[in-house]
C-alpha cells in the first residue's frame, strides 16, 4: 500500500504488454448505480479530445516539466468541481479489471499500483465511484470538467503534480479504447475515471467517463 512508502526505489511496474488485455474492456466500478435526480453530470462535446489530432499530438506539454521520481499517490484534488479525497492503491478485480476503492466511503479515490507513479513518464490511473448505495460518490461530478480545469495529486513523498485537463469524453464499456486511454504518450500524464452514460437497474452503467490530462507543474 502506498502508506507503506519509504522512498526506496521504484516498484517493478507491469509492461504495458501484461495488462492491456485486461484493460482494453474498461472499468468495473458501479455496476448497481442509485437514483439520483438528473444523474451525474456527462461531458459537454466542447470538452471532447481534439479529433484533428493524434492522442500522442494532443498531449504533448506547451512547457517542458520534469517528471517525477517514483511515489505512491496520497491525495487528489480537483479545485474546479471540489472535490478533495485521499487516495488508497488498488489493483486488479477477479474479473481482470482495474479495480474500484471500497464502495463503503464515498470520498476516497484510487490509484493503480502497478501502473505509474503520478508526476512519473507515462500515463498514471486514478479511479473512484460515481455513486454508491446512498447517493452520490467522489466522482460523481467528474463529467462536468471542462478543458484547462486543474487535478492534483499529492504523493507519499510530499510532492504535488499538477495536471491540466485537456479532454474529457464518455466511452462504452462494451467499446472501450483502452490502447488510447492507457498508451503512454511520452509525457507524464493522468487519467482519472469514473462510471458515465446510460444507466439500467439490470446493467448499470454502459460507460466510463475518461478525464485526460497533463503534467504542467511540480512543487
Amino acid at each position: 500500500m502506498g502508506q507503506e512508502y519509504s522512498g526506496s526505489a521504484p516498484r517493478r511496474r507491469s509492461p504495458w504488454g501484461a495488462v492491456a488485455l485486461v484493460m482494453l474492456t474498461g472499468l468495473a466500478l458501479m455496476r448497481n448505480g442509485v437514483d439520483v435526480s438528473l444523474g451525474p453530470p456527462q461531458p459537454a462535446s466542447a470538452a471532447a479530445l481534439d479529433s484533428r489530432a493524434n492522442t500522442a499530438v494532443a498531449a504533448a506539454p506547451r512547457a517542458v516539466v520534469e517528471p517525477l521520481p517514483y511515489a505512491p499517490a496520497s491525495r487528489v484534488r480537483l479545485p474546479d468541481i471540489r472535490i478533495d479525497a485521499p487516495v488508497v492503491d488498488v489493483g486488479l478485480d477477479a474479473n481482470g479489471w482495474i479495480d474500484a476503492p471500497p464502495p463503503q466511503d464515498a470520498n476516497l479515490a484510487g490509484w493503480y499500483q502497478n501502473g505509474i507513479s503520478p508526476g512519473q513518464k507515462g500515463t498514471s490511473i486514478i479511479v473512484g465511484h460515481v455513486d454508491n448505495a446512498a447517493g452520490p460518490a467522489v466522482f460523481f461530478g467528474l463529467g462536468s470538467l471542462k478543458k484547462g480545469h486543474r487535478v492534483e495529486v499529492t504523493r507519499y513523498d510530499g510532492r504535488v503534480a499538477v495536471f491540466e485537463v485537456y479532454g474529457v469524453e464518455v466511452f462504452s464499456k462494451e467499446q472501450f479504447p483502452g490502447a488510447r486511454v492507457y498508451g503512454d504518450t511520452g509525457h507524464p500524464e493522468l487519467r482519472v475515471l469514473t462510471c458515465g452514460g446510460g444507466y439500467s437497474k439490470a446493467g448499470g452503467y454502459a460507460g466510463n467517463v475518461v478525464v485526460f490530462a497533463r503534467l504542467i507543474a511540480t512543487r
